[in-house]
Formats: C-alpha cells, structure tokens, sequence
C-alpha cells in the first residue's frame, strides 16, 4: 500500500460541484425535509433486523432438519447483507439520523457481520471515499494476488481464470472479516496513524476488537452449542451464513467501481490526480438498475454510487431523487455519467472486466 497520498486538481471544473452542491441543497429546503433518514429507513431497518434474527432464535428453539438449518442460515445471510447496506452504512456515514448517538448505534451494526467500526470508517470513508479506484491508495481494489482488479496491479498466470473463480471467492469477504482481517487492518492502520473522526488509544481499539470478537464467537456458535445444536451444523451453518452475505455484498461493491466503464487514475509525477475529488467520483463510478424498485430498496441505495460518492453525508433514501440532479449537472458539464440500466448488465460488464484484466498484459 502507497503511504504517499495523492491530491487532487484545484483547477478542474469547479462549476460542476458548486452548482450541483447548490441545486441539491435547494432540493432539501424547498421540499423541507432532512437529508438523513426517516421512517422509511427506520422501518427497512425493523425489517431487515426481524429477518435476520428471527432465523438465529428459531434454530436455538427448534428441533429442525438439516436442510431447514441451511436455508435460515442464508436468509440470515441475505438480512446480514441487508443491514449492512442499509443501517451499517447510512450509520457510518452519519447519515442515518440526525442524532449522532443514534448514528454511533446503527454504525455498530457492522458488528453483525463481524466487522469493526474503526477499520471499516478507515477504509471506506477515509481511503475509498477519498481516493476511489487509485491502485495503492483504495483497498477496495486490494485483493492480494489473488484478484487482479487494475491494470496497475500485478499480474500473474492464474489471472486468466480469474473471471471464474473471483465470484466464488467473493463469498468469503465477511468470512475473512471474522478471521484475519481487521486484525491485519487495525494493526496497518494504528502504525499509519489513520483514523476518522477523533483519533482513539491504540489500547483501546484493540481491546474493543478483540472484545467484540470474543462476544461475537460466544453469541453465534458457543450459545448454539451450549443449547443443543451439533458443533458441525453451527460450523457449516455459520460459514454458509456468512458465505451468502458475502457474496451480495462483495458484487453490489464491485459493480460500482470494477468495469471498463470506470477509470483508474494515476497520480502524475507530482502526486496529483488530473481532476478535482467531486469530478474524479464521476469518472471512477458507475450506477446500475436505478429504477429496479427490489434493488433500491435491498441495496440502501448503493446502486446509486455516483450519489453516495459525492453526497455521503446524505441518507441513500434520498438518492433516487436527486440522481437526476446530478445527472443533470453532469450532462451540462459535458461530464461522464456511467449508469447501467439492469442489474444484470452490470454483473455482464464486471464479468467482462475481469476477463479482460485477466489476460497478460503485453497481448492486452
């Protein structure tokens, strides 16, 4: 990882952002109304929490069949994948509500996927907001060897498979969120010294990960065990559980900002990325299915990147209606405003992408 961060044009465009910074504040005041949430994500949030734990209390009571066991573990993978999209994330970005003891509630949600609230705002709000889709700054296109998600990244042989096997390892992203890597992360972070908000005690960022990591392991397969449940049916239970949420989560993710449509901008020999941060959003993210209702409402809005991206602060119930604002802005700014139209058109595009990434490239 690049500890050298890079910084953005001053001289870009500045009309792009000023007037649609103005136009969506406009939005807010003429229709009165708050850009964090309302009743419409606090009852999504009831939901989904229903969905989620529902399943887990009945396994506890009930005496069921193997197969029945599996198939709560994925709706509690698919209610985990929900949370985390919908309450984890508006949470995290303060946007949830305008309370920020509630916010501070909600962003502790990720604890669900057995996450940490630290690292996750560190990588996500700090290095994916800021430097989206720049090999070495965003650790979103970080995959280790693996996964080759840039043309700046290294390749190797196995690449050429990658487009087949990258949708089977997506599945582990939660998985592995339990079991390395927010050990990896906190241990990288404290030694950069990155945080956000105010910085906090080395002391007391470990002891609150290793802490949660242990009520976490007693909740979802200690107390499962104490209360009957065979040992490997919670093991198998728990990793299918995980494996369902992490494949939803891992795809919404990828789709944003990993297909052809998207660029991935070098810093020059200055350290400097060509555009301004509000213009290198447009050029680094991507839409899709904005006028599925089902998706929208799953995925809190995070098929609206190009909105969470510029607007983050804002609550994604709000994103379906000021797209058009941005969209808007965009086009007469003779800006890029990369939107596919189907879910499955960009899952197609992704799939592309990685082939393409795939393949050496001296014959690319």
């Amino acid at each position: 990882m690049n500890n050298t961060a890079p910084t953005f044009s001053k001289q870009d465009n500045l009309k792009f952002f000023r007037t649609l910074n103005s136009r969506v504040n406009n939005y807010f005041k003429e229709n009165n109304i708050q850009k964090t949430g309302n009743w419409k994500l606090h009852l999504k949030a009831i939901i989904l929490f229903s969905v989620f734990l529902t399943p887990y209390f009945l396994i506890l009571a009930l005496d069921m069949p193997f197969w029945a066991q599996l198939l709560l573990n994925i709706v509690m993978g698919i209610a985990m994948a929900g949370i985390g999209m919908n309450v984890m994330h508006d949470g995290n970005h303060g946007s949830y509500s305008s309370k920020s003891w509630i916010n501070k509630i909600m962003g502790g949600s990720i604890y669900i996927l057995a996450g940490n609230v630290h690292n996750w705002q560190v990588q996500h709000n700090v290095l994916h907001h800021t430097y989206t889709n720049i090999h070495g700054h965003d650790e979103d296109l970080d995959a280790g060897r693996i996964i080759r998600f840039t043309q700046n990244a290294e390749w190797h042989r196995f690449h050429k498979f990658q487009h087949y096997y990258s949708f089977f390892l997506y599945g582990l992203l939660t998985f592995n969120w339990a079991l390395t890597t927010d050990f990896k992360q906190m241990k990288d972070y404290i030694k950069r010294k990155l945080s956000y908000g105010a910085p906090q005690s080395p002391a007391k960022l470990w002891t609150v990960l290793v802490i949660t990591k242990i009520i976490y392991v007693m909740i979802w397969m200690v107390l499962p065990m104490v209360l009957g449940v065979t040992w490997w049916k919670v093991v198998v239970g728990f990793f299918v559980m995980h494996y369902t949420a992490g494949l939803i989560l891992s795809i919404v993710f990828q789709l944003a900002h990993v297909v052809e449509e998207t660029s991935n901008p070098v810093p020059n020999e200055e350290g400097e990325i060509e555009n301004t941060w509000a213009i290198h959003q447009l050029y680094t993210t991507a839409n899709f299915a904005p006028k599925n209702k089902i998706v929208n409402w799953f995925t809190g809005g995070l098929n609206h990147q190009i909105e969470h991206h510029i607007f983050p602060n804002i609550s994604h119930i709000h994103y379906g209606k000021i797209a058009e604002i941005v969209k808007q802005t965009a086009k007469e700014c003779n800006l890029p405003y990369y939107e596919f139209k189907t879910m499955r058109g960009a899952i197609l595009a992704h799939y592309k992408h990685l082939k393409d990434l795939g393949v050496k490239p001296e014959f690319a």
